[in-house]
């Protein structure tokens, strides 16, 4: 299968997901579902091609002090587009929860950057799969709200975090199995992102949000192994029957699943 990059100045990691295959022999529509990597660095003409690719809602999954720290991106308050930001994070402020201690997240939200060493709710054989499996465990409201705007969406959607890899590799393996995509297919798709990673890094390197996490590891920690998915979806499938019983313990609904369906399929 060939990928769809797209190619833009203020992007390194940036493709639509259409034309994956599907077990029935069809594939995934394009223009629908986008993936990328952090949008603070968007030229004017990104904006413009963006729009021209019928962007209309942005699900942006960094926590809450990425975006805070980060400032507002080139997207926000335009008016063709919707950001919903839905952190994958366990975050506390002060004055919230304070009810309830045993539910603050070990870690506070200076500390919420995905390379911090947060202990992962659920553990499995892999760590990486663990962290993933953790988003899920941790924010079921926002994984589910992000396949529900991916679902609802006037136009195209975009999923991403600060990378476009791992959060975002997550929820849009999860929008593609719940559609039917091949398996081997949604696999390949996250592991695309390694083809990205010196770009990705570079632009990352370039901010105080995230510089300081980043300077002393090697380039094959951010590797997107494909054995990494594959334990995930693997343990989904034991513990929950598939992705489709998972999410409905999560809350999705036989209306979700018609909405994503219509949207991604046709």
């Amino acid at each position: 299968m060939q990928r769809m990059w797209i190619e833009l100045d203020g992007l390194a990691n940036l493709r639509d997901v259409g034309g994956i295959p599907t077990t029935d022999g069809g594939a995934i529509r394009t223009g629908q579902l986008l993936r990328s990597d952090n949008l603070q660095s968007l030229t004017p003409s990104d904006v413009d091609a963006l729009l021209g690719l019928g962007l209309s809602d942005v699900v942006d999954l960094r926590s809450e002090y990425e975006a805070e720290n980060e400032g507002p991106g080139p997207l926000v308050g335009h008016p063709e587009v919707t950001i919903h930001q839905l952190s994958l994070f366990r975050e506390w402020r002060e004055g919230v929860g304070e009810d309830k201690p045993d539910e603050r997240p070990e870690v506070l939200p200076e500390k919420a950057l995905p390379w911090v060493d947060l202990k992962p709710t659920v553990e499995l054989d892999n760590p990486i799969a663990s962290i993933y499996l953790s988003y899920l465990a941790d924010r079921p409201d926002s994984v589910v709200e992000a396949l529900r705007v991916i679902s609802r969406a006037e136009g195209a959607s975009l999923v991403h975090c600060a990378a476009g890899k791992d959060r975002t590799g997550t929820v849009v393996a999860l929008a593609l199995s719940l559609v039917g995509a091949d398996r081997e297919a949604v696999i390949d798709d996250y592991a695309a992102s390694s083809e990205r990673v010196q770009q990705i890094l570079d632009r990352l390197l370039a901010t105080k949000t995230y510089a300081a996490n980043l300077r002393d590891r090697p380039l094959s920690s951010h590797l997107t192994h494909a054995e990494t998915m594959r334990a995930l979806l693997d343990h989904v499938d034991a513990e929950y029957g598939g992705v489709p019983g998972l999410v409905e313990r999560l809350g999705w609904t036989a209306e979700d699943q018609q909405r994503l369906e219509a949207k991604l399929r046709g």
